[in-house]
């Protein structure tokens, strides 16, 4: 075998082991961490929403534990989302990061769909706005690429926290969702405890616990 042969198999052979390992890291990425814990009573969520609400949910995935710990004040939570509720049928619209099933973009699902992974759930309520307001704007965003560069002045893309603070700029609040530098990112990002530590949110439902919430650091 010539070297130019054997330095071709080489090359073959580590763009096999690169492919396999890049694979390997993404399955890693995306697989649940454990069995979701099933915590979340459906009727008794259905009857305390309102259109417009925010709901916020522990995932189980690890991404999930990223997103938590750049809270500061309360960990409890992941990923939110905008409760719509239209001729009786109750969606949350948000903006998912879920590459592995092709819903890296604003989207709308079913409050079943979106809970499903869920290991606690939250839902919160803004002071003195009508939820209609909040959820029409929402609507206006299905579609728009989910934000992995995480860059607020750049509304071309939107991350989930994101979706909320355009939302409240379209109202023309004065206030702003608190934000928290991320070194790694070299940027302010707008945690889940923005919403509920703030005291310009209500919290109107919770169900969880610290037991739900811990687990999710043991896998």
């Amino acid at each position: 075998m010539t070297k130019t042969n054997k330095r071709k198999q080489y090359i073959l052979a580590a763009i096999i082991i690169f492919t396999i390992l890049i694979i390997s890291m993404f399955v890693y990425i995306v697989m649940p961490r454990g069995k979701a814990i099933e915590i979340v009573n459906l009727e008794e969520l259905l009857a305390v929403v309102n259109d417009g609400d925010i709901i916020c949910r522990l995932g189980d995935r690890l991404w999930s534990r990223v997103f938590k710990d750049l809270s500061i004040a309360d960990k409890r939570f992941s990923h939110m989302g905008i409760i719509h509720i239209n001729n009786g049928q109750i969606t949350v619209i948000h903006a998912e990061g879920d590459t592995g099933h092709g819903r890296d973009y604003v989207n709308e699902a079913a409050l079943e769909d979106f809970i499903k992974i869920a290991r606690t759930v939250g839902i919160y309520r803004i002071n003195g706005i009508e939820g209609t307001l909040i959820s029409n704007i929402a609507l206006e965003y299905l579609g728009i690429p989910f934000d992995w560069q995480f860059d607020m002045q750049d509304e071309s893309k939107i991350y989930c926290t994101e979706l909320l603070q355009i939302v409240l700029k379209r109202l023309g609040l004065e206030w702003e969702l608190n934000t928290t530098y991320v070194k790694e990112l070299g940027k302010e990002i707008i945690p889940l405890d923005a919403i509920s530590n703030s005291d310009y949110f209500s919290e109107i439902y919770y169900i969880g616990s610290i037991y739900n919430v811990d687990t999710l650091n043991a896998f």
